[in-house]
């Protein structure tokens, strides 16, 4: 899991919400699992490096 956590808000409809917290629940994992994996294999399948280095972990 990353070091420092940033939230990310994200707007659906209801009804897809439910949905979403639904099958998660049936596969014993959180919305919020799903969600990074998701950035995750996005990020992968574009060739992002989203590995931290030393100027993203300062900030210059």
């Amino acid at each position: 899991m990353e070091r420092k956590p940033a939230r990310l808000t994200v707007l659906i409809d209801a009804e897809k919400k439910k949905a979403f917290e639904l099958l998660c629940a049936t596969q014993d994992i959180t919305a919020s699992q799903v969600v990074r994996q998701l950035i995750r294999d996005y990020l992968l399948k574009h060739g992002v490096d989203y590995t931290p280095t030393p100027e993203r972990k300062t900030g210059t």
